[in-house]
This record gives structure tokens, C-alpha cells and sequence, in this order.
């Protein structure tokens, strides 16, 4: 039997403990992988009477999770309590959602689960306590550093995938004006990279299909609107030619995503994040997913936030969490690994 998938709690006053009662509910109905939550079991009893959800709980260690999965929500401690309520972020629940990242990493590095699904934080409660990282991404790229042969921490890249589309952006949350200027072939190569052995490895596609965006207006139309595509891009594109990777490009990123070209490429580069963004969430709002390559694990989360202004309503949407999970055990299935 597959390991579990090990799910985070997320920000304890956002919509992600709801989204995991509300994920096993349709645990039959969607076919669910079996997982279990890393989270405040007192916290989950409160948000599921709150929302009238009945949906029992069984605090269990994580190898008795698969045996409970049928007949309740599996609910792993964190040594944590989450006090927060719904739409009412605070600080003091802070140390929980980091706690249950942090143990959630540490499950899969011990063999306990077979993957991270990880349910959204709020980064400006985080670092009301003292949360030394950027973001989720990058505190998980420092946990992965223990697993490292040299101790340091692996290059995160950041996939939004769907069924319909799935990009990178080669930079990420930078201004735009700090993207331009960060853009590299270096940073393009080693980005491209990791994102053909993922798909090779996790998604089983044998000569995974690169589309590399330019970054100015039509590709830069020769130099004309912009020398990025000459100077650093098509130079990227070369080095990963050589090295055997399908890569194409650049390409002028108002008509890389329509149906027809989406078809002829497996995953694309993009050169800054709303490059990337922008036309999966049009494509896939509720169903894209965001997962992280380059860790020495598998970690997908919905592609959203915390939404606390519907936190505690009973309107969230598990529909991107499902999907994250489905992913995330498609990814870690040892047959495609």
C-alpha cells in the first residue's frame, strides 16, 4: 500500500483546516489519495461544528493514518494549539503553522508519507513571529537542505500545473523591474533543467516539450522592442539544445497559450511571474496547482491564498486542494519515479 500524503495545516484563521474537512468528505466521491492532516485536532473539532460539517476526527501517528482514512479525518499532533479564528489572523497561532511544516517535511524524510500537500500561510503573521523566510517556498528549500549531500539548500522552482496548462516562471516574486534585471541564462538553464527532469521523473513524460517565452513584445521582434531575447535567452535556449533538452523559443508570449500552441508544448517558461500567472489562472482558477521542483521531496498547495474574508462562511473550494493532492500522489508514486 502507497504511503499516506501528509497535509499542513496552513493559516489557522484562513479557509485551509476547512478545506481539508471539506477534501474528506469527497474522499470517496473524488477518489481520493489517503492522507492525513498535521494540525491542532482541537482546532478542526471547532471549525468543523462551526461549519456543521460532520466529519469525525481521529488523532493518530502517522503510520496508523491509512488504517483511520476510511471512517475519519487523520489528524497527526503538532505540539502546537491554533487558537485563531476563522477570518481573524493572529500571531499567536503562528508557531502552529510552522510547526506543521516543519513535522510534515520531517514525515516524509522518515519515510512516514510519501509527499507534502501543503495548505496556504499568511506571510505577514508568520513574520509577526519572528518567521525568518521569504515565504513558504523558501522554508521548505532550507528543511530540504538537511537531506542534501552538501547540506546546502536546492535552487526551488515554482510549477503551476493544470490539465489544461502548466508554467514555470524563471523569476518569481520580484518587482518587475528587479525581474528584468535578475534575468540570466544562467538562471534560465538551471530552471529549465529541473523542470525537465520533473517532468521526466514525476510525470513520466520521456522528452518532456520546453516552450521558452521571450520577454519583451513580440519576442523583442529581432532587437527592435528589446535585446533581452538576443543577450540572454536564445543563448539559454542553445546551451539546452546542446545538452539534449527540447527546448524552444523564444517565444512571443501573446500567442503561446491559445489551444493550439498549448498543444505543442508539455510546460512553459515564462520570464516573470505574471507571464505565468496570468493565463492558468484565466485557464484554470479553481483546478491549477502549485508545486515546487527541485526539492528532494514532492510538495504541491492550491494555487491560492488564505481568503480569509470567506474563512468560516462555508463558500471555500476544496476543488484546488483535491487537485493538489491528486497531483501530489500521481508525483510520488514509485512507478514514476
Amino acid at each position: 500500500m502507497p504511503l499516506p500524503l501528509v497535509l499542513t495545516l496552513g493559516e489557522p484563521a484562513g479557509i485551509g483546516p476547512e478545506l481539508a474537512l471539506l477534501a474528506w468528505t469527497k474522499r470517496s466521491a473524488e477518489k481520493l489519495p489517503v492522507f492525513y492532516l498535521r494540525g491542532d485536532i482541537e482546532l478542526l473539532r471547532q471549525r468543523a461544528a462551526q461549519l456543521q460539517l460532520n466529519v469525525p476526527l481521529a488523532e493518530v501517528m502517522p503510520k496508523d493514518a491509512a488504517a483511520a482514512f476510511a471512517e475519519a479525518l487523520p489528524v497527526a499532533p503538532i505540539g502546537q494549539p491554533a487558537t485563531a479564528a476563522p477570518g481573524v489572523p493572529d500571531a499567536n497561532s503562528a508557531a502552529a503553522a510552522i510547526a506543521s511544516i516543519r513535522l510534515a517535511v520531517e514525515d516524509v524524510q522518515a519515510g512516514r508519507a510519501s509527499a507534502v500537500v501543503t495548505n496556504p500561510i499568511a506571510k505577514s503573521v508568520l513574520y509577526q513571529a519572528g518567521f525568518a523566510h521569504p515565504g513558504h517556498t523558501e522554508f521548505l528549500a532550507e528543511l530540504a537542505a538537511n537531506q542534501m549531500p552538501d547540506r546546502r539548500a536546492p535552487q526551488p522552482v515554482m510549477m503551476l500545473w493544470s490539465a489544461a496548462l502548466a508554467v514555470v516562471p524563471v523569476t518569481i516574486h520580484l518587482p518587475l523591474r528587479d525581474a528584468i534585471t535578475d534575468l540570466s541564462s544562467e538562471l534560465i538553464v538551471s530552471t529549465a533543467r529541473i523542470v525537465n527532469e520533473a517532468l521526466r521523473r514525476h510525470l513520466a513524460i520521456a522528452t518532456p516539450r520546453l516552450a521558452i517565452s521571450g520577454l519583451n513584445p513580440h519576442a523583442g521582434e529581432d532587437g527592435g522592442l528589446g535585446t533581452e531575447e538576443q543577450t540572454i535567452i536564445t543563448p539559454a535556449i542553445e546551451q539546452l539544445r546542446r545538452e539534449g533538452i527540447d527546448a524552444r523559443g523564444p517565444l512571443p508570449a501573446d500567442t503561446l497559450f491559445h489551444d493550439a500552441a498549448r498543444r505543442s508544448y508539455d510546460c512553459a517558461l515564462c520570464m516573470y511571474h505574471d507571464q505565468a500567472l496570468i493565463p492558468i489562472k484565466t485557464l484554470a482558477f479553481d483546478r491549477a496547482v502549485n508545486v515546487t521542483l527541485g526539492l528532494p521531496f514532492v510538495r504541491t498547495s492550491p494555487d491560492h491564498g488564505t481568503a480569509f474574508d470567506i474563512a468560516g462562511t462555508g463558500r471555500a473550494n476544496p476543488s484546488s486542494l483535491i487537485e493538489a493532492l491528486r497531483l501530489a500522489a500521481r508525483m510520488a508514486a514509485p512507478a514514476s519515479s
